[in-house]
């Protein structure tokens, strides 16, 4: 089994652990988090059956999804978690999901920076995109902070919680990354 961890400045990003589920549910079923998500707000057994999945997605092999929780290294508490799913021909997308207690402090986005470089890097990508709800400015932000570029907007593309939901869709390609 392949483990990933990777480290940034103020960060580790590890694989998820069973015991993580607390940490996890705090975030999953805060209905202020999953207002832009396709899930929740979770119950116990929802966030419990999401965690056994990023578990698993570790055994895979090939293995083509990374679900990481993203630790703080000065406390090393729970604030969030990000992942990176790889797709032919050498694509990838990226997403991220934190606490609101940790929102706007640079986490996110160094979460999401953390990602690209394992993108490209480790994976030679030729291409990583992530898709935000177009009320979710502060997804948008992120997105346009690590040098993702606006692609357009899919309208009403996906179906959930009872109504067709538009999403922006940022990319960046191999070449303009310079992290």
């Amino acid at each position: 089994m392949n483990t990933f961890q990777l480290e940034t400045n103020r960060l580790i990003i590890r694989e998820f652990m069973p015991e993580d589920l607390e940490e996890v549910h705090a975030y999953a079923s805060n209905p202020l988090v999953a207002k832009y998500m396709i899930w929740g707000p979770n119950s116990e057994a929802e966030t419990r059956d999401y965690l056994n999945q990023t578990i698993d997605m570790q055994k895979q092999s090939p293995r083509l999804g990374f679900e990481f929780a993203v630790v703080l290294k000065a406390t090393n508490q729970l604030l969030g978690g990000c992942g990176l799913h790889l797709s032919d021909p050498k694509q990838g997308e990226i997403g991220y999901c934190f606490n609101p207690l940790f929102w706007k402090q640079g986490y996110t986005s160094e979460a999401a920076e953390a990602l690209l470089k394992l993108g490209f890097r480790e994976f030679g990508l030729h291409r990583i995109y992530a898709t935000c709800r177009p009320d979710n400015i502060g997804s948008a932000k992120v997105m346009q902070k690590i040098g993702m570029v606006y692609e357009g907007h899919l309208r009403e593309h996906m179906w959930h919680k009872g109504g067709w939901h538009d999403s922006y869709l940022y990319s960046i390609l191999e070449h303009e990354y310079k992290g």
